[in-house]
């Protein structure tokens, strides 16, 4: 295949890859105006049209649900006078609270608009009444609000989260970056009669920016260069965001009010105990979830039994060495989430090559530092002091000959968790032995070591319960 040919393909594999690929955006583009359309719906408003009817409707006020942040929309060149949180949170929140079907929401926010007009009406009225003698119409009472609902967004960080990737090979590559924002939003119910406050909720929600552009610079043949570029870029819009995060926030704020007895679903107490349980579990799940996304496990076991199998490999003397068996059973103590002490017991063959195959048995203790205890995957080093026993021929003869050999150990692995009880892990390490006849050959300067790498799972039990909770970093 030519030269040019072979650029030419690759140039149309990669911007047909580009234009069938890149989450749709290309089908998508902005050719002309749009119409006005009815605004969007997120989940959440889904879960608040779904509520079950309550007992009663709450008539509820709201003076101000406002931005506490004080930020603004921050450019390359420094900041805006733009806000960057809508103004308008407290219109969302009324929406909310209407589509909940659960609230009477009553006007507060202008209350001084609702009240000149009322004037306006009485002094109409009282102007223009059939006769001096006549009484003019009363106005209809206001409405009072039983429970006052207040709060704000009290946080917007940006970049919590940043990071891309890019290649470029002979002139043709691409990129793609990401940013995550976060929103944070407080909402409390308070009694008019006390000022008790009766129920706060806390709801955070992030918001996503990703960049992608892919792009060729390259001589095609002399004198003629081949430049293109194309890319996107998806900004998910604020508003979104805290409207989402309002809106969790009234469904969180009436479960938790039928949770605490503050009301009631019209169809009683059994619907109410339903709705309660499956939303703590949710919660729960939440709760045991990070900021960025990781899922918290409770690592709240003190004990660990473990059997794996894998291979080991020598570097002794000789060149030809292969691979060999391994089989292992081991045993951890958990002083803490993050350290434990493990034992093992090995018994494995070295192949220093044909004529050399030899068993062994080795028994080790040693440290180990899980690095992230409450995540499902973690990874972990150990390390630490054992010996090995010459097996002659046998795997069952190791008693009969006792050729003990000190040896330090230095190991990597990775643990994945498919239940509280039950683990995964790979691992490997390297094992330092003071010794030249591991191998049955004593030649030159330097002692034999060897290699193990292998596969187990581990089954974790208890005999104390830990009532620490894990710290959410």
């Amino acid at each position: 295949m030519s030269y040019k040919l072979l650029v030419k393909k690759t140039v149309f594999l990669l911007l047909s890859t580009l234009l069938l690929t890149s989450c749709g955006a290309y089908f998508n583009q902005p050719v002309g105006p749009q119409d006005a359309r009815f605004g969007e719906i997120s989940e959440q408003t889904t879960k608040l049209e779904e509520l079950p009817e309550p007992e009663q409707p709450i008539i509820v006020g709201v003076y101000n649900f406002k931005d506490q942040t004080g930020q603004y929309k921050a450019i390359e060149t420094g900041s805006t006078f733009s806000t960057a949180i809508t103004q308008g949170a407290t219109t969302i929140l009324i929406k909310a609270l209407e589509d909940s079907k659960w609230f009477r929401p009553i006007e507060r926010e202008n209350i001084n608009n609702l009240l000149n007009e009322r004037n306006i009406i009485r002094s109409t009225r009282d102007e223009y009444r059939p006769s001096p003698n006549a009484i003019p119409k009363k106005i209809d009472p206001l409405l009072f609000a039983g429970i006052l609902l207040e709060g704000g967004v009290i946080s917007y960080d940006t970049n919590i989260l940043t990071g891309g990737l890019g290649a470029r090979y002979f002139g043709v590559g691409g990129s793609t970056q990401y940013r995550q924002d976060r929103i944070t939003i407080y909402l409390r119910a308070v009694s008019t009669s006390s000022g008790e406050v009766l129920k706060t909720v806390y709801v955070s929600k992030t918001i996503l920016s990703q960049a992608v552009d892919i792009g060729i610079f390259r001589y095609v043949n002399f004198k003629r260069l081949l430049e293109a570029e194309t890319g996107f870029t998806k900004n998910e819009p604020t508003q979104m965001a805290v409207q989402e995060a309002i809106e969790k926030a009234v469904v969180s704020l009436i479960i938790e009010g039928i949770a605490e007895k503050l009301w009631s679903t019209k169809d009683g107490a059994e619907l109410n105990e339903e709705i309660v349980e499956a939303y703590m579990e949710e919660k729960e799940e939440e709760d045991n979830t990070g900021l960025y996304e990781r899922a918290y496990q409770k690592n709240d076991y003190s004990h660990t039994l473990r059997l794996a199998v894998g291979s080991t490999y020598i570097d002794g003397d000789f060149a030809d060495a292969d691979p060999d068996f391994k089989g292992e059973l081991g045993y951890k103590y958990h002083f803490s989430p993050w350290f434990a002490a493990r034992a093992d017991a090995q018994l494995f063959r070295l192949n220093s090559n044909p004529g050399n195959r030899y068993w062994w048995f080795s028994q080790n203790l040693n440290a180990e530092f899980k690095i992230l205890p409450h995540d499902k995957f973690s990874p972990l080093i150990y390390g630490g002091p054992g010996f090995m026993i010459f097996v002659d021929d046998s795997p069952f003869k190791f008693l009969q000959e006792l050729d003990t050999f000190f040896k330090l150990k230095a190991g990597l692995g990775f643990e994945y968790k498919v239940s509280e009880r039950f683990s995964f892990e790979v691992n490997g390490d390297y094992n330092t032995v003071f010794s030249d006849k591991i191998d049955n050959e004593v030649s030159g300067r330097r002692d034999d070591n060897y290699f193990n790498f292998g596969v187990g799972v581990n089954f974790n039990f208890n005999t104390r319960k830990r009532t620490k909770t894990p710290s959410k970093i």
